[in-house]
């Protein structure tokens, strides 16, 4: 790989040769390809050839159906063509579908030669839509074939390549090559750290314009580190309140900016907020399991925390795989008879894997099997490849329009903290990913009474008592709210159930101070989501102010605020974020 700052030296030289530049590109773009390939994108056409190759063999049972889509494919082809041969750009034979911002320049459909391209496309595309819709495979083969047909259908669009998108070609002539240029110089960065980049990440520096909460690291060890905000108000509750992120990702999601930063929201309601910091993970720790994540994680968290404060309960709040590893730990402390944690509340949590969401196109035995196998080799699941997958839902949002963006227009993204967070991945050990995707999503079995076995406890979610609060989105993609709503049947405390507008993550970080979308709340349980939903109340604004509300009645009393971080035995290691978010997989 060509070296950042050495790599576009000959500039001029590559602009007056165009030979050079295109021998230069190739080669260049060849080690692109292999950066994709290893971060998994070579499996989009893998899984599609083998799809397509189960259900060319079911056409034999009814090829009606093959026969009908390629007559109509056909038909509208030539309609195509006779539209171009004769000068007609007026009658449409096939267009975006809404939403699809691809073909939004005028020149795709003022342009004779680049409309036939985008509606040839768009035809093509349908029929492959409509062959793969019309399968007839299992559930579970039907939603693989339909998912892996559209990425390769989002692969191939026109809109992609320099040579059939039009503002591409219209851009390099008014910038005489040079957006070319650009390109390739954010290309050949790309390259060198292993992933497109989203946002300008320059713009961003973990504890100075992000991650800005002040507080202190007042307790480490090889799992996390636990960070005490300082207050904001002079008056605190008694009750801490402990926020356990996800480990599939940084916290600092919950702490962007001052303006949108769960955690200050959290300090300025007056709550003595702690956050639970995970190791990102390499290989020297693969064999961190879950149970570690329980006992030397949640667990020891709730005990310093209590030691600190002199609190003999606090209050947890957990997100999306955290909110799975805090039940899995309620049900283990159940178990102990450990009343210490007061109320939970769940964002975005699955405690039934039943329907994980867009996530089921890559969780089958085959699948799961495989990537398995390569994460005990190489001792983690690489973020990188995790991130890919997580992107790939969302193609052409999320990969595509800054490939195009990035490297056929030579643009730089703008900068936007929660795709700078997006960017910044961490790795799952491979012993603790291994548990949770078979116990969790292939076996289903932390549902089950005593199915599961997590730090030497038998499982069961039934004996969680306390009361809980979920938080889910209506959008949700990752975990369905349908899905997330089975956690108020499987807890048997006093729950709240809140539905959220929007997604995954925009729907969780939904500031007060903004007070935008709506929610949902106060819908009868136990008969199910669709009833839930029918019965609820609709509200405008965040949910947030809602949620304080709800935790203030469990909070404790009105004490002075502490004025020091920790206590004589557990003193500041170092400020907030502390080291562990630091570190990037790069």
């Amino acid at each position: 790989m060509t070296k950042k700052g050495e790599s576009m030296e000959n500039n001029s030289n590559l602009l007056s040769d165009p030979q050079e530049l295109i021998d230069y590109l190739n080669t260049e773009t060849k080690k692109v390809l292999d950066m994709f390939a290893q971060a998994g994108c070579d499996d989009i056409f893998t899984n599609f050839a083998q799809s397509w190759t189960e259900l060319a063999s079911r056409s034999f049972e009814d090829p009606t159906v093959w026969i009908r889509a390629f007559t109509d494919y056909q038909q509208n082809q030539m309609n195509l063509w006779t539209n171009l041969l004769t000068g007609k750009t007026a009658e449409t034979v096939a267009e975006p579908a809404r939403g699809d911002r691809r073909f939004q320049a005028e020149e795709w459909s003022q342009n004779p030669v680049f409309d036939y391209i985008k509606q040839s496309y768009l035809l093509s595309s349908k029929l492959l839509q409509e062959m793969a819709a019309n399968a007839k495979l299992s559930d579970q083969e039907q939603k693989k074939l339909e998912f892996y047909t559209q990425q390769y259908i989002d692969a191939l669009s026109p809109t992609n390549f320099a040579v059939t998108n039009p503002e591409v070609l219209q851009q390099a002539l008014e910038t005489k090559g040079q957006s070319l240029v650009d390109g390739l110089k954010n290309l050949l960065t790309d390259a060198e750290k292993g992933r497109i980049s989203m946002t300008d990440e320059s713009a961003f520096v973990l504890g100075e314009n992000i991650a800005t909460s002040k507080g202190s690291v007042v307790f480490e060890n090889e799992m996390f580190q636990l960070i005490q905000y300082t207050p904001s108000t002079e008056e605190t509750f008694s009750r801490p309140t402990l926020i356990v992120p996800p480990c599939i990702n940084k916290f600092y999601i919950l702490d962007l900016q001052e303006h949108n930063s769960y955690v200050k929201y959290c300090v300025d309601q007056g709550q003595t907020t702690f956050l639970v910091s995970w190791l990102n993970p390499t290989i020297e720790q693969g064999n961190i399991a879950w149970d570690d994540y329980v006992e030397k994680g949640i667990l020891e968290a709730n005990r310093v925390v209590k030691e600190i404060t002199g609190s003999d309960k606090l209050n947890a709040v957990a997100w999306c795989v955290g909110g799975t590893l805090l039940a899995s730990t309620l049900a283990v402390m159940a178990a102990r008879k450990d009343t210490s944690i007061a109320s939970a509340t769940f964002f975005t949590t699955l405690l039934d894997f039943k329907d994980p969401g867009d996530l089921c196109v890559f969780i089958d035995e085959q699948q799961v099997k495989k990537l398995e196998n390569k994460v005990t080799n190489q001792g983690y699941l690489s973020g990188r490849e995790l991130a890919t997958s997580f992107n790939m839902l969302r193609s052409n949002d999320l990969i595509w329009s800054y490939v195009v963006n990035n490297y056929l227009k030579g643009q730089t993204p703008p900068p936007f903290d929660i795709l700078y967070w997006n960017s910044d991945s961490t790795n799952l050990p491979a012993e603790m990913y291994t548990f949770y995707i078979n116990n969790m999503y292939l076996e289903n079995g932390l549902r089950e009474k005593d199915q599961v076995t997590i730090c030497g406890e038998k499982i069961d979610l039934g004996k969680i008592k306390i009361p809980c609060y979920f938080l889910s989105t209506i959008e949700d993609h990752i975990a369905p709210w349908k899905g997330t709503f089975e956690g108020t049947e499987l807890l048997k405390g006093k729950n709240e159930f809140v539905l959220g507008a929007s997604g995954h993550v925009a729907g969780v970080i939904n500031p007060a101070s903004k007070n935008r979308r709506n929610y949902w709340i106060n819908g009868e349980l136990g008969q199910g989501a669709d009833h839930w939903l029918e019965s609820s109340e609709r509200q405008e604004g965040s949910w947030w102010p809602h949620w304080a509300e709800w935790l203030k009645r469990r909070a404790g009393k009105k004490v002075p605020a502490p004025e020091t971080a920790g206590n004589d035995t557990y003193k500041e290691i170092e400020p907030a974020p502390g080291r562990y978010v630091a570190v990037r997989i790069d």
